[in-house]
Formats: structure tokens, C-alpha cells, sequence
């Protein structure tokens, strides 16, 4: 174990850490809102404090005004839900349609399913047709993203933006506007009116991460070890048959990608949650629920654990486990991680993600009747949520836009800025690592507060 675990720290002990991350959280979201040209398209990471775009594909506009409900939820000023409402309704459209990419997960459920859910819990008025509207929203986002689709022998995958080859890890969090869609009737129809199940697909594709993009130590290779990821499983689209790791935004195929290991741990866990009360009848033919759960168990204990021994004491990773400049930081798992140091840059992105991956799985573990190892997992959740909290990972300067300081968005191809006087990206902020650690806030405050716990189904089921 890397990590240093504090088993004593309890929720309410990180109550005035949250006052202060909230208070910083809706000034930057006042100041993007201010400040940034949405001419540019969607901002997705910061060069010297301010937010910035980069072309590849418009996954982050959803994490943007998801932010500004997430703040309304965290602190009860309804300025930032009628915000988060008007910039859904002329911004969102065409990320519910948008046939191009894997990312439906991220851009829909993060404004359309919030603010479905907020209604549901009794968070906002109820109004039927605004509920009508966030429900066709998650319905036609759940099938469009059900229809990117690979068939392999064992099932199938909703394959990345690279092609039906590609299976990414991250994909993952796309299964939960399935679900969602699913639990609000839905289903994709299909050639000649077939009725295709948004569950079944969902199902299919965490069984085939599970599977993939998870190593446990079974010698699938020279480098497999329990926990490892890939960011790339490729597949023969003639066949379907499995043939190598790759790796888009890591360093390689055999090495970890820290931010995509964080995007297995938290989808797995979630997915947990959701999938623990759904019946029996409901999983269909080819599964059974007691196999299905007990699969996405051993791949989120087997995620979590690896994160925890591969990160440096104070749970902060480095962006790759192999990054080949770790070599020169010597003993760095020893230590807390140093985002200032001249060889690798950190990436607390992949922390604020992973955070509530090892929460809920401890939760999920606890009410599963495994209380030592939901405890562990649950205590690990809560010191790494109490570091970042604090400096040099929370933004203080109000001039900054950024929430998170010291997140990276893709290394090995130099997009991230690396400021004067540096050798490595630092001091940046990214629209995923902001949202995400808003999402850990939430659900650590709602769990302080003894509020609906927070998930994201909530409403749908």
C-alpha cells in the first residue's frame, strides 16, 4: 500500500473544507460565465488561468453548465440552476443527437439527467412538461449512444470515436444515460422494428470492460497485474475478436493511464449502486444478477486496489504509472506527489474522479455486508477528497478560473500548457476535473447533511 489511509477522519470533519470549496466553486463559475467567449466552442482547459478550447471532440460543454447545477444543489442559490437551465436548453440539443461520439454519458446526464434528478427529489418545482422534456432528452441520448455499437462472441461495446475497433475505458460512464433511458421505458428500435434493450447493451458493454480493459493478474501478459487498465482495447471488426491494448492519451498499451483507471473505478462503482436494486427478471436470459454484480465487484475492488498502490502517499497520481520520467523522481510512491517537480506532470483530474470511485464502492461494499473492506476503501475515499480540498490542488486565486490546479488533459501530445519557469504542465485547471470534484462535493456534503444519497439514477428508478 502507497497511500496513506487516515482511518480516523470522518465526513463531518472535511464540513469547513466544503464552505470554503463551494464559496471558490460558484465565483469561477461566475467568472467562465463572465469572461469566456462561447464563440470559441466548448472551454475544456485552462492556459494561465483562463479557459481555453481544444478541437477533438465536444465532451466538456455538459461538465460545463452540469457545473452550474451542481453548484445550485451544493448551496441552494437558484441564480446558477436558472443559468444551467437556459445554457441546457440552447446549448445541449446537439449533444443529444450527436452520433459521433462516445461521450453521451458525459454531456447528457451531467445537464438533462441533474436537472431530471433534481425535479425528482423535490430539489425544484415539479412541472410536467419540463419533466417531459428532460425525459426525451436522456431517452433519445441513451439510444443514440446504444446504436455505436460492436458486436464481439460474447456480446458486444459502444466503441469510441476511433471506430468500431475501439473500445475505450472511459466509456464506461456512457452507460448511465442507458440505464437511465432504460428505467424511463425506453428502448432502440431498430431494422425491420426490432426492439433492442438499452439494458442489455448496457449490460454487454461493462461485462466487456470488465473483461478488456481490466487486468488481474491472470498472465493475460508480461505486464498483468490485478487493477492495471488500458485506455484502448482493439478488436477486429471483421470478427469481433479481441487483438491488443492501446492507449490514446497515455503512455502506452501495457502501462496505466491514470486518468483512465479513475474512469473505471467510479463506473464500475456506480454502475454497482444501480444495478444492486434493479430485479432479478430483469437482467434477461443470458445473465444472472448475482453474476453480473459479482463481475463488476472484482473489477471495481480490482481498480481500486491498484489505484491505491500505485498512487504516492497522499493519493494524488501521476497522469501515467510507466510515464518513463518517474525513473528520475526515485522513490516518488514513498512521498507525496509533487506537481511542481521537472520530469512528470500529476494529474488531479484522475483523483477528483477516482475519489468517488473508492466512496462508493466502500458504500456499496458496506451495505453488501463486507464492512472491512467498504471501510477501507470508504476511508480512502474520504483522505483523498480532505487533500484535495486544500492547497496546492484547490484554486484560492481569483483570478484563476480553474477549481482543481494541476490537471492534465493529454501528455503525449503536448496539449497542456506549461507556464513560465516550469518544465512540466502545473498550475492548470480542466472542465472534467472541476465537475467531477463538484460531483465528490456534493455527494460528501448530501452524506454530511444526511440528504437523498446522491445518485445519478436517482428519479429513474
Amino acid at each position: 500500500m502507497n497511500m496513506i489511509i487516515n482511518y480516523h477522519l470522518q465526513p463531518t470533519d472535511l464540513k469547513e473544507k466544503l464552505a470554503q470549496f463551494w464559496k471558490l466553486s460558484g465565483e469561477k463559475i461566475k467568472a467562465i460565465e463572465k469572461e469566456y467567449n462561447p464563440a470559441l466552442g466548448a472551454p475544456v482547459f485552462t492556459k494561465n488561468g483562463k479557459y481555453t478550447t481544444r478541437g477533438w471532440t465536444e465532451w466538456t460543454q455538459g461538465f460545463q453548465f452540469g457545473s452550474a447545477i451542481l453548484q445550485f444543489d451544493g448551496t441552494g442559490d437558484e441564480s446558477f440552476l436558472e443559468m444551467a437551465r437556459q445554457k441546457t436548453i440552447s446549448s445541449m440539443a446537439p449533444h443529444v443527437s450527436h452520433v459521433g461520439v462516445h461521450d453521451h454519458g458525459f454531456n447528457n446526464v451531467s445537464t438533462y439527467g441533474n436537472l431530471h434528478r433534481l425535479m425528482q427529489e423535490g430539489k425544484i418545482s415539479f412541472n410536467a412538461w419540463e419533466k417531459n422534456f428532460y425525459e426525451l432528452a436522456l431517452k433519445a441520448s441513451g439510444a443514440v449512444q446504444a446504436n455505436r455499437w460492436s458486436n464481439i462472441p460474447e456480446g458486444g461495446f459502444i466503441y469510441s470515436f476511433n471506430g468500431p475497433h475501439s473500445l475505450f475505458v472511459d466509456t464506461i460512464r456512457s452507460c448511465r444515460v442507458l440505464m437511465m433511458a432504460y428505467k424511463l421505458g425506453h428502448y432502440l428500435p431498430g431494422e425491420n422494428d426490432k426492439r433492442i434493450s438499452l439494458f442489455q447493451r448496457g449490460i454487454e458493454h461493462l461485462l466487456a470492460t470488465a473483461k478488456y480493459s481490466v487486468y488481474y493478474g491472470e498472465g493475460r501478459d508480461s505486464y498483468d497485474i490485478w487493477g492495471r487498465t488500458a485506455h484502448e482495447s482493439v478488436f477486429n471488426p471483421n470478427d469481433g475478436n479481441y487483438r491488443c491494448p492501446n492507449s490514446q492519451q497515455g503512455y502506452s498499451g501495457y502501462t496505466t493511464w491514470t486518468r483512465g483507471l479513475a474512469w473505471a473505478m467510479l463506473g464500475f462503482a456506480e454502475e454497482l449502486e444501480f444495478l444492486s436494486i434493479i430485479q432479478e427478471d430483469e437482467f434477461g436470459p443470458v445473465w444472472t444478477k448475482e453474476k453480473v454484480i459479482e463481475t463488476i465487484t472484482k473489477a471495481a475492488k480490482a481498480t481500486c486496489d491498484f489505484y491505491l498502490h500505485h498512487t504516492p502517499a497522499d493519493g494524488i497520481p501521476y497522469w501515467d504509472t510507466g510515464a518513463p520520467g518517474l525513473v528520475h523522481l526515485h522513490d516518488y510512491l514513498s512521498r507525496r506527489a509533487d506537481p511542481f517537480n521537472n520530469f512528470e506532470p500529476v494529474d488531479s483530474s484522475a483523483a477528483a474522479i477516482g475519489v468517488q470511485g473508492l466512496l462508493r464502492l466502500g458504500h456499496f461494499l458496506e451495505n453488501a455486508g463486507d464492512a472491512e473492506r467498504g471501510n477501507h476503501y470508504w476511508q480512502a475515499g474520504l483522505t483523498l477528497a480532505s487533500r484535495l480540498l486544500e492547497s496546492p490542488y484547490l484554486s484560492t486565486d481569483p483570478d484563476h478560473q480553474g477549481l482543481l490546479l494541476h490537471s492534465v488533459y493529454h501528455r503525449p501530445n503536448g496539449w497542456d500548457n506549461i507556464p513560465v519557469g516550469y518544465k512540466v504542465p502545473c498550475n492548470e485547471s480542466s472542465m472534467w476535473g472541476d465537475y467531477h470534484m463538484r460531483e465528490a462535493a456534493l455527494y460528501l456534503s448530501r452524506i454530511i447533511s444526511g440528504d437523498t444519497y446522491y445518485a445519478f439514477y436517482n428519479g429513474t428508478i
